[in-house]
């Protein structure tokens, strides 16, 4: 004992000499350079090389290769550099060290080598991530050595395997742990259960759970995170409810992988049982599974329950903040994820990279432009600029915020761009509608050989849909096939979309009925463009085949079936959608209320469209205009300027389809100085006029007899007027007999858009009402030329839960003769009543 307090005396007067001297095991220490320094000599180490044992096991936290190093020294000069004993306790120190290749150096020099030897090695190797070196030395372990690989050998080079993702070796290697009796080796069987789920094979991992006789914490831990993150999370649940009947006392590593499973399940009530187990327990509740926790009840949408988590917390990692910093973001707390970020850098704590790039996204989202510019300082000040993550999160933060520009700068500067830079650039691009630019992008992302994500595609369907390419979305749905994702949900989804915008909702059909899998997004996309087109009925008769699927109706999928509703103004139909609205308590969400209160405005309900507008909780600027809208089309003009001043004095700033809807409402009444002056009033509130607003004027001034005022109106308008602002100038031109005026805006609106039928029906009326019937003729032969065809009338009428359609000269009604028998007599009734036709307003074709 004397000499061991002797020799770390000796040490320690060493290292005040030799503190700063560098020394290199590949010439090790010179015994020369030894025998010279005094307080090297330990006398009669040969028959204590324990002494040596333990002076190199002594934990040293400052400097400790100086110290390994130096008494590497003493065995050489003590003649023990042969002694295996030694050399495997000097490879152990220098792996924990993180000093490999001293380590190797050691190994190298060693005259005979034990089990012990090979296996620290391999597992050294293994360790640090060094996973070829690992499975060198495990060959040569079979082919130089007369040893036969152990327990830990074999589960070292296993997860050397892993590492590599040799999946041919792996398999091998578990042949030979077959042929070696380890098959049933507690420790080898979990390294085969963690490589073959990390190499997407749980079947063969599970097949390997369950033939182990034992298994440990760690055992069920690998295979429950294997069946989580291959998205298989019931089966998850259900191991750790096997583990539970077992002696095996659940660790916060199981603990964890169990809450990954429920959060990637929604599963919300499991989770609470797995909380409540944990606080049972109490010793668990360390920082790691309150930070599972905290990422559970974020991701299950309960962001308060989080949060009050993470202020209870006494002692928070960098972890704790960035996992509720992220958990704000995706549920859309955009400026609580902003907020928190802030006292995280007031507090001291330096945000890495995932919380930046959280918060970044946030920004963006919110279009916080001086915030984000603000996170952009810190990542350069906290050297995180060159971080992956940080530099996308950059680059969708500022394509959001509309500066493609400040994007670009960031993107080009970028040492290498991956598919994510470019899917953040081409969403910027396609979010702002400049498809050549996005179209360039993603043609160098091709030449470059990086592969198009589902991302690349669901950004250019949207541009393309946007602007209604059908061509390009035709040749990007080809390209989604090639690369095999055509049936993915987002891509489906994003198909339908654009062809329904297109106007090829058959083809939309086609694509959703190809879908293996449907969410309710893919069932709302196929709504939406059912009702776009009104093709109501179709979108009737799909909710109904909705009905029969798992998938559960939203308040989107209501919103589609009201304006379906509406479209017919089938009253029952919006009655029963409303009903299950408020069974499912969705009856309080902004826009449903909105779609509510136009249904029952065109279903002739007013007076339960005010008080679907007056039970409304928050009500937008969509949901003031439903009611503006409704009161104008029911010639209710003076309501419906008293809702407009209502909405002013509420704060409510009206927008492009308020003023259409105002116009409107006093054309309908003639309140010309009104319109004139609620259309004077535009550019106030920030609105430039439109094609609608101009068209209502120029109603307003023709309905009021004001014709010429009207021609000055339009030729004075500062953009090119549409057909549609001729045509109501034509209209208030048949009203009031006018020929001349009305010719020539009917030619006029006929140079605008020739193949529209309104304009030559129009042209033809104000002839037929002057018994002008050759120039009627001339009309018609015209149209005839021009290939103008006149869409018939159609109207319908629900009877017995059954819609009725009629159209124009149509007898294909089965009850066709009834109802013309029915007329008949209705007609004589009239006319014996002393009713006269008047046949100055004939119209042509009907």
């Amino acid at each position: 004992m004397r000499n061991h307090f002797r020799v770390k005396f000796q040490l320690k007067s060493c290292y005040r000499t030799t503190k700063k001297q560098a020394f290199n095991f590949s010439t090790s220490v010179s015994p020369q350079f030894l025998l010279q320094n005094p307080c090297f000599q330990i006398p009669n180490l040969r028959p204590k090389r324990r002494e040596f044992a333990n002076l190199l096991q002594l934990s040293i936290s400052r400097n400790p290769i100086i110290h390994y190093k130096i008494i590497h020294g003493q065995i050489i000069v003590s003649g023990l550099q042969s002694d295996t004993f030694l050399a495997n306790i000097l490879i152990s120190v220098c792996s924990k060290s993180d000093c490999v290749d001293n380590a190797r150096v050691v190994f190298d020099k060693m005259p005979h080598k034990n089990l012990i030897t090979w296996s620290s090695m391999v597992s050294m190797y293994s360790q640090h991530g060094y996973s070829e070196e690992a499975l060198m030395v495990f060959v040569d372990l079979q082919r130089k050595s007369g040893e036969h690989p152990n327990e830990f050998v074999l589960a070292s080079v296993i997860r050397a395997c892993t590492q590599l993702g040799v999946v041919e070796k792996g398999a091998q290697l578990h042949g030979f742990v077959v042929r070696s009796g380890f098959d049933q080796d507690v420790y080898v069987g979990t390294s085969l259960i963690d490589f073959y789920s990390k190499n997407g094979d749980i079947e063969e991992a599970r097949l390997v759970f369950d033939q182990l006789s034992e298994k440990t914490a760690v055992t069920w831990t690998t295979i429950i995170a294997g069946y989580t993150k291959c998205g298989r999370s019931a089966v998850s649940l259900e191991l750790f409810a096997q583990m539970r009947e077992t002696n095996v006392v659940p660790d916060r590593y199981v603990v964890s992988s169990v809450l990954s499973a429920c959060s990637m399940l929604e599963f919300l009530e499991g989770g609470k049982q797995i909380h409540a187990y944990v606080l049972r327990r109490g010793t668990e509740m360390d920082v790691s599974v309150v930070n599972v926790l905290i990422d559970f009840y974020t991701k299950c949408n309960r962001v308060k329950a989080g949060r009050k988590l993470f202020d209870q917390m006494v002692v928070k990692n960098i972890i704790s903040w960035t996992t509720m910093i992220s958990g704000y973001m995706q549920n859309s707390f955009d400026w609580e994820a902003m907020k928190l970020f802030g006292e995280m850098n007031r507090l001291g704590w330096k945000p890495d990279g995932f919380a930046c790039t959280s918060v970044l996204t946030s920004c963006g989202s919110r279009e916080a432009l001086e915030q984000g510019r603000q996170v952009h300082a810190y990542t350069i000040k906290a050297n995180l600029e060159s971080d992956e993550f940080v530099k996308n999160g950059l680059i969708d933060m500022y394509a959001k915020s509309n500066l493609l520009i400040d994007a670009k700068k960031v993107f080009d500067v970028m040492a290498e761009q991956n598919v994510i830079s470019y899917n953040a650039m081409i969403e910027g691009y396609s979010s702002q509608e400049k498809l050549s630019e996005a179209l360039e992008l993603f043609h160098e992302m091709r030449v470059r050989l990086f592969p198009p994500s589902l991302l690349t595609f669901v950004s250019l369907l949207g541009v393309s849909a946007s602007l209604f390419a059908l061509e390009l979305s035709k040749q990007i749905h080809g390209l989604i096939i090639k690369f095999g994702v055509s049936l993915d949900l987002f891509a489906g989804s994003a198909l339908i979309d654009v062809y329904s915008k297109c106007s090829y909702v058959k083809d939309a059909r086609h694509v959703f009925e190809e879908m293996n899998e449907k969410d309710i997004v893919v069932w709302n996309a196929m709504f939406f463009g059912y009702t776009q087109h009104l093709e109501n009925e179709e979108a009737l008769k799909l909710y109904s085949t909705l009905q029969f699927s798992r998938q559960k109706p939203n308040e989107f999928t209501f919103a589609a079936l009201i304006t379906a509703a509406s479209n017919l103004a089938s009253l029952r139909h919006g009655q029963q959608f409303h009903n299950q609205l408020v069974k499912m308590g969705l009856d309080f969400c902004p826009f449903v209320t909105n779609a509510l209160v136009d249904m029952y405005a065109k279903c002739g309900s007013i007076e339960e469209a005010r008080k679907m507008f007056n039970s409304s909780i928050w009500r937008d600027v969509v949901c003031w205009n439903s009611m503006i809208s409704t009161h104008a089309q029911h010639g209710e003009a003076e309501e419906a300027l008293g809702m407009f001043r209502e909405m002013m004095k509420e704060g409510i700033q009206p927008n492009y389809v308020t003023f259409v809807a105002v116009l409107s409402a006093c054309s309908h009444a003639g309140l010309v100085e009104d319109g004139l002056n609620h259309f004077n009033s535009m550019p106030g509130f920030g609105i430039k006029p439109g094609t609608e607003h101009y068209a209502c004027v120029v109603s307003l001034l023709g309905r009021s007899g004001k014709l010429f005022e009207a021609k000055e109106f339009i030729e004075k308008m500062p953009i090119e007027p549409a057909a549609v602002v001729w045509r109501s100038l034509l209209s208030a031109c048949r009203i009031a007999g006018n020929v001349e005026l009305g010719k020539y805006a009917a030619e006029m609106a006929i140079s605008t858009d020739p193949k529209d039928s309104g304009s030559y029906i129009l042209l033809s009326n104000i002839f037929a009402s002057k018994g002008m019937w050759a120039d009627v003729k001339k009309v018609r032969d015209r149209m005839d030329s021009s290939e103008v065809v006149k869409e018939p009338g159609r109207s319908w009428i629900e009877v017995n839960n059954k819609v009725n359609v009629f159209i124009a000269r149509d007898t294909t009604h089965r009850e066709a003769d009834m109802i013309g028998s029915v007329l008949d007599i209705l007609i004589q009734h009239i006319k014996g009543a002393g009713y006269v036709p008047d046949a100055t307003a004939l119209l042509m074709n009907d």
